[in-house]
């Protein structure tokens, strides 16, 4: 989905819910400086107007609409090489449905250098496709997904426990109609000092 409108429809019918883990587990009032990893089209923007945001994605496309749209700090990087300023710390990094595109290798060095950009009372939120283990409407979309590392929960669970102290873990379902499309978890950790 390289055209932005295409993703932004795509996602529109559970972007709320799939964020609502995240509004259910942190003050937002409270956040000042956010960088979100894989920011799409801007899909997160609108819920940190008032912070000091950074938005960056691989897809050049997504980042002009997001810079149009939202007016923000959008940037195109290739998180799987992406090098940040030893000097920059956020207290909120946002990884919405990103780390099931990445293989175990890349997810872990992309982890292991996002902890090291927290700052001490910062945390990482990680929203993630889970693959499901019985055969299931949620299965068949998970495999059929352009990402092609969804993980079993308990495989998220050891990847984001090896590079952060866990604070929140949450698997949870985006419902559409009575039918499970997609099993998600949403993570939030602390960097392990």
């Amino acid at each position: 989905m390289g055209h932005p409108t295409a993703y932004r429809l795509w996602q529109a019918p559970c972007a709320t819910a799939k964020f609502e883990p995240i509004i259910q587990h942190n003050d937002l009032d409270r956040i000042r400086r956010v960088l979100d990893v894989g920011c799409g089209p801007g899909t997160n923007a609108s819920w940190f107007a008032h912070v000091d945001y950074l938005g960056i994605d691989l897809n050049p496309r997504y980042v002009a609409t997001a810079r149009r749209k939202y007016g923000r700090q959008f940037e195109v990087a290739d998180v799987c090489v992406y090098e940040a300023d030893a000097d920059a710390k956020f207290d909120f990094i946002l990884l919405n449905s990103l780390l099931h595109h990445i293989d175990d290798e890349h997810a872990y060095r992309i982890l292991r250098q996002l902890s090291e950009q927290l700052t001490p009372d910062g945390h990482v939120h990680i929203l993630d496709l889970v693959l499901p283990e019985p055969a299931s409407v949620a299965r068949t979309l998970a495999l059929g997904d352009r990402g092609d590392w969804p993980r079993p929960c308990a495989r998220w669970h050891e990847i984001f426990s090896d590079c952060f102290e866990p604070v929140v873990w949450k698997p949870y379902q985006l419902r559409l109609c009575g039918v499970t499309l997609w099993n998600m978890v949403y993570f939030k950790g602390r960097a392990r000092r």
